[in-house]
């Protein structure tokens, strides 16, 4: 496409400023400096390339030349001026633009996260960014040891990877909250994989969670939620694998739906383990420990560098003091969800 012809409006003035300047040695003055960072602005407002523009100035200034020897230098001075003003007020409007973009930006995502504005302008402004809200979308959240925001180094290191791999195909990577999210269509599964991975290893081992796919312009927000309820689940629970999917662990929101249902059985099921000598904390960690090594003793032996006879030993005072044996099939579902009730409740309070 051929560049569009620059108009003369935008080079008003510049002749005669040239002119006069050749025949004084004057440099510009502060008006008329402010008339180009003006013309500046009203160019890249109007769509017109720095380029043409620039060469459109220069084109002016050849016209405009003067014929003297001994003028030349304070015109080739005034025309560094003019072209250094009008850049200069061309940049400031194109700087304006960004900002007024990212705040558009910034404020869409608002609104996508948090559920607000009408659903219909909602999808209405999300096709402006790349998202068509009748789809099913995830997202995935990353967080990290810092804080991010968008024009962090971390951010477009991923960003740039992700583009790399998939080009633009309706992906929306953005910071909320000092997490990196990515919002991707629900059936391309691979981009949020990606981009956990890229994530993980920009973030120094930080950790990710992918939401499931929702439909709808509400859809977003369910699988944002439901992707932050799994990185605290993970944090109360202690998990630490790098990528955590929410489809995986839907049993810790049932569990911890009904609060009080839950609390009732941990201090039910473990609330013996508080008369033993040293508090409740070992014995729950050995319950813990035995639970996640699938109940193998001697694993869990080991992640508590114990023996296997001490670790037997504490089943035993378990048994005894609960009533129930953590290896009996019969009183291990029980023991294990109050056990994972305790990692949601952080009970007992204080290792009591």
């Amino acid at each position: 496409m051929t560049e569009r012809e620059i108009p003369e409006t935008f080079l008003d003035g510049c002749a005669e400023i040239l002119t006069e300047v050749a025949a004084t040695g004057r440099r510009l003055t502060r008006d008329e400096i402010a008339s180009r960072r003006a013309l500046g602005e009203r160019a890249a407002e109007a769509g017109f390339g720095l380029r043409s523009l620039v060469g459109a100035h220069l084109s002016a200034a050849r016209a405009a030349w003067p014929r003297t020897a001994d003028s030349g230098t304070p015109a080739l001075a005034a025309v560094e001026q003019v072209v250094d003003a009008f850049a200069e007020g061309y940049e400031r409007a194109q700087r304006m633009a960004v900002r007024q973009e990212e705040a558009a930006r910034r404020e869409f995502i608002d609104d996508l996260l948090y559920g607000r504005s009408d659903l219909g302008r909602l999808a209405e402004r999300a096709e402006r960014f790349g998202l068509r809200l009748s789809q099913e979308h995830a997202v995935a959240v990353a967080r990290g040891p810092a804080a991010y925001d968008e024009g962090d180094p971390v951010p477009r290191q991923v960003e740039r990877a992700l583009i790399g791999r998939f080009g633009d195909r309706s992906i929306l990577l953005t910071t909320k909250d000092g997490r990196l999210l990515c919002i991707a269509p629900g059936h391309q599964g691979e981009v949020l994989s990606h981009f956990a991975k890229q994530a993980h290893a920009a973030t120094d081992g930080g950790q990710v969670a992918i939401g499931r796919a929702q439909p709808g312009p509400g859809g977003v927000v369910q699988s944002y939620e439901e992707a932050l309820s799994t990185l605290e689940f993970a944090e109360r629970l202690g998990l630490d694998d790098p990528v955590l999917r929410a489809a995986d662990l839907l049993v810790y929101p049932v569990l911890a739906r009904d609060r009080q249902a839950m609390a009732d059985l941990v201090q039910h099921t473990l609330g013996p383990l508080t008369t033993a000598r040293g508090g409740a904390r070992p014995l729950l960690d050995t319950l813990t420990a035995y639970f996640d090594a699938g109940c193998v003793a001697a694993e869990a032996a080991r992640r508590l560098s114990l023996s296997v006879r001490a670790l037997t030993y504490r089943l035993e005072r378990i048994h005894r003091l609960t009533g129930a044996h953590p290896s009996d099939p019969s009183h291990r579902y029980m023991l294990q969800t109050a056990v994972i009730g305790a990692r949601l409740l952080d009970w007992p309070s204080g290792g009591r």
